[in-house]
């Protein structure tokens, strides 16, 4: 039959495939990989330390920096899956030198900004930019080089590399302010990122894939996954995902620095270096990352060897306790960073298990496609977390509200991803 319809035969893929296995599990491309990530997501988890110095010079009000991240969130999301496309047709690396440039240029003009409106539309850029070098793109190139037994840690490998991105973007951010304008860090941050570009010639990958996904159209690809009731409840449940983290990263650092203001400095903070609640804002989203560096790394060990569905809905669920703990109890300098520690161990361990599982049911042909989609849910949760954040303090006087809604949509999403089935549909016919 596939004679008859023309298709030429592929006798090398399952030798293509077993010489994959016996791959080791860092590779070049892991490597390269994890630096392009690291770096852009250090810029991007900064921009809630920007939060009081831009709204204090300009005299904006907490929601217009708001939206023009929650705008960045909404383009990342929406660039996402244009990216994964362009790189499966044009090549990775050209996806990822685009990503970059736009990136470094949404940052550049940033820095000029002098309205709320130019800010949220250059913000768009960066938002554009973020998505030509973050997960979908580069997930999708390490996910094809990487065996079928180490793929799974190789994701969380990189990223866990966002999360380091993370330990040093907000304090490095912090320590420039104290030095710079924020328009010069800004330029920094742009030089930062278009320094990537020397990891790409480690970004060579080979189009690794079953003959199956090989002889099926994007098109096919595409209508197989939405067909399907998993992929829409992968779908809804990574929304709070984006919602919790963007609304933590853009508000957190100005949340802690108003509910710790009256109680610090104090004996407690100055034992641990910690002077200014400015600074145990900062502090706050480095410990976030540093302990999701090893919950991103356990929960890829841990999706070798248990359903991954099982365990994303164990993630929201612990996310959920965790964040109404922390509103109901008290706010304190110890409640921040015990909060942080816990938070930060459930912060992208949900990544590689996601994108793992999409990999798993749908295959690797059109991964970045279909995990940009899927990241596109998560991306429209961070538009609305971040922009609740900010319409809901100027409107109250506080983030209560926005983090309680974070709760909700957190145990929604612990309990979407149990009806979702983990093994292959069948392929839809041409």
């Amino acid at each position: 039959m596939r004679g008859d319809r023309g298709i030429a035969p592929l006798p090398r893929i399952n030798e293509s495939v077993r010489m994959t296995q016996k791959a080791p599990l860092i590779t070049p491309v892991l490597i390269g990989g994890c630096i392009i990530i690291l770096v852009g997501f250090a810029a991007r988890a900064s921009f809630g330390v920007f939060q009081i110095p831009i709204a204090s010079e300009f005299g904006w009000p907490r929601s217009e920096f708001s939206l023009a991240i929650a705008i960045q969130n909404l383009a990342w999301g929406i660039g996402q899956p244009i990216f994964g496309a362009l790189a499966e047709r044009f090549g990775d690396r050209k996806a990822i030198i685009l990503g970059a440039l736009t990136y470094a240029l949404g940052l550049v003009l940033s820095a000029y900004a002098v309205t709320p409106g130019a800010m949220q539309l250059y913000e768009m850029l960066v938002g554009f930019g973020i998505a030509g070098t973050g997960f979908g793109v580069i997930l999708a190139v390490v996910g094809r080089a990487a065996s079928d037994e180490n793929r799974s840690l190789a994701l969380g490998i990189a990223t866990a590399a966002g999360s380091a991105g993370q330990v040093i973007g907000a304090p490095v951010a912090e320590i420039l302010l104290n030095s710079f304008p924020w328009q010069t860090v800004f330029m920094i941050f742009a030089l930062a990122i278009l320094a990537t570009l020397f990891a790409l010639p480690m970004m060579r990958s080979p189009q690794l894939a079953s003959r199956a996904e090989l002889e099926q159209s994007l098109g096919q690809a595409l209508t197989k996954a939405f067909r399907d009731p998993s992929f829409t409840l992968i779908f809804l449940g990574f929304f709070s995902c984006g919602y919790q983290l963007a609304f933590i990263t853009a508000h957190f650092p100005a949340m802690v620095a108003e509910y710790c203001g009256a109680i610090a400095p104090n004996g407690f903070l100055a034992a641990l270096g910690i002077s200014t609640t400015s600074a145990l804002g900062a502090v706050a989203i480095s410990i976030i990352g540093l302990a999701n560096i090893v919950g991103t790394l356990t929960a890829a060990w841990a999706g070798k060897r248990w359903s991954k569905k099982y365990l994303l809905a164990g993630i929201y669920l612990g996310r959920t306790i965790a964040a109404a703990l922390f509103i109901a109890l008290p706010i304190t300098p110890g409640s921040v960073l015990i909060f942080s520690l816990v938070m930060g161990a459930l912060w992208l361990a949900t990544v590689p298990l996601t994108s793992g599982l999409v990999a798993h049911i749908y295959g690797l042909r059109y991964m970045g496609t279909l995990y940009g989609i899927v990241f596109l849910s998560h991306q429209i949760g961070g538009f609305l977390g971040v922009w609740l954040g900010g319409k809901l303090y100027d409107a109250y006087g506080n983030y209560t509200l926005v983090w309680w809604i974070g709760v909700g949509v957190g145990a929604f999403s612990a309990l979407v991803h149990l009806p979702i089935r983990e093994n292959r549909p069948q392929m839809v016919p041409a």
